[in-house]
């Protein structure tokens, strides 16, 4: 399955896996919501490619926000404290949240957005990971939407970064243990 591309990186999932995987989501989404309206907020930077795709599928009348949020800075290790340095733009009281996230690792972030978001009173919360990487659970939490479940390897592409870099990559690749920067 693994191909290598793009200086000897290997491929963990290809963009036609991606546009598949996400292409079956929406249509989860647009069923579990049919005939309401849905705000879907991106954690940016990661999740916006997978944001931009994943809501061309979904068939309901949607809006988009974003947060941003740090906890990286530039290498491939959380901090593991949480910093939010963009909310939102407009109010979710009383309205159907989908959060659009890249990948599900620690759980610090989402839960830290979960319980930032379930403040304002949203009609109801679900989160969209396109990865999920559980084996690295810190924080209890689970996403209602998952593209695909990984082991524990730091991955590159399709929105994701190592020190800012590889985030334009069409695939989802693996960073080789040891690169340099």
């Amino acid at each position: 399955m693994a191909t290598t591309t793009y200086q000897g990186l290997e491929i963990l999932f290809s963009r036609q896996q991606i546009a598949e995987r996400v292409a079956e989501m929406g249509a989860q989404i647009t069923h579990d919501l049919a005939g309401e309206k849905l705000v879907m907020i991106g954690v940016l930077k990661g999740a916006a490619p997978f944001l931009a795709d994943l809501s061309r599928t979904i068939q309901v009348d949607a809006t988009f926000d974003f947060v941003a949020t740090s906890s990286y800075g530039k290498g491939q290790r959380s901090s593991g404290a949480v910093k939010l340095i963009k909310d939102l733009d407009h109010p979710i009281e009383g309205k159907n949240v989908l959060v659009v996230e890249d990948i599900l690792d620690t759980g610090l972030t989402l839960s830290y957005l979960r319980k930032l978001f379930l403040q304002q009173h949203p009609k109801s919360l679900r989160i969209a990971t396109l990865l999920d990487k559980p084996s690295r659970r810190i924080e209890k939490i689970e996403a209602d939407y998952v593209g695909f479940s990984i082991p524990n390897l730091f991955v590159i592409g399709y929105g994701m970064d190592y020190a800012e870099r590889y985030r334009n990559l069409p695939d989802i690749c693996v960073m080789p243990p040891g690169a340099p920067e």
